[in-house]
């Protein structure tokens, strides 16, 4: 389901993502429909527009994301600020998208959330690896109490990665992963995988790890 206050902005993205052979619209909306259409068509993923002139977005996320059966949610947006960044994670965001994303990459990127991979647009990242560079973040020593392993597996969940894909390049058990993502989303103290992302890139991991 696409939120947004832009109908042109709706259609398109609708259009793109239907040529996806495994991804349906079910629904597009403006902010102030948005609850009642997600009740209604119960999507398996919101792109939810972060800034709207009828109600702010990261207000609709918190709304969304306390329904029975809440939906991944991943912020659609022209800005890519830590403020809206760290904003949205907090309230449960699955990923942070620019709306000049590629069309094969967006729709990659609602496969991830879909999953719960979550997902990070690489302008984003980059933001977020400036502000490494520029500031000794804290990131880097919760980092530090991970394992060889585990450092590993936070790389790799800093790609985008799912359990399957991880399991695949380090010659491990999907069920294994899986344990090994628990360990590291609990040492690290965040409660999902993109947040865990973002702690990757802000400690260097992303330009650690290869694919």
């Amino acid at each position: 389901m696409i939120v947004d206050d832009e109908a042109l902005i709706r259609s398109g993205l609708a259009m793109i993502l239907n040529t996806a052979p495994d991804i349906e619209v079910v629904g597009t909306c403006s902010g102030i429909e948005a609850v009642a259409e997600v009740r209604r068509h119960q999507p398996h993923v919101v792109l939810l527009d972060i800034r709207m002139p009828d109600v702010d977005g990261l207000t609709l996320l918190r709304r969304i994301r306390e329904l029975p059966n809440a939906p991944y949610v991943a912020m659609l947006t022209t800005f890519d600020t830590d403020e809206y960044l760290d904003q949205a994670l907090r309230l449960g965001a699955s990923g942070f998208l620019l709306k000049d994303t590629e069309p094969d990459v967006l729709a990659r990127s609602v496969r991830a959330v879909s999953t719960g991979a979550g997902c990070l647009s690489t302008p984003v990242l980059r933001r977020l690896g400036q502000t490494r560079r520029k500031n000794d973040h804290p990131a880097a020593a919760a980092v530090d109490t991970l394992t060889d392993r585990e450092r590993q597996v936070l790389g790799f969940l800093g790609h985008g990665l799912s359990n399957v894909e991880i399991g695949a390049r380090m010659h491990l058990g999907a069920a294994t992963v899986k344990d090994y993502v628990s360990a590291v989303l609990t040492k690290l103290g965040v409660t999902n995988r993109i947040q865990a992302a973002v702690l990757a890139e802000r400690a260097g991991l992303i330009e650690e790890s290869e694919l």
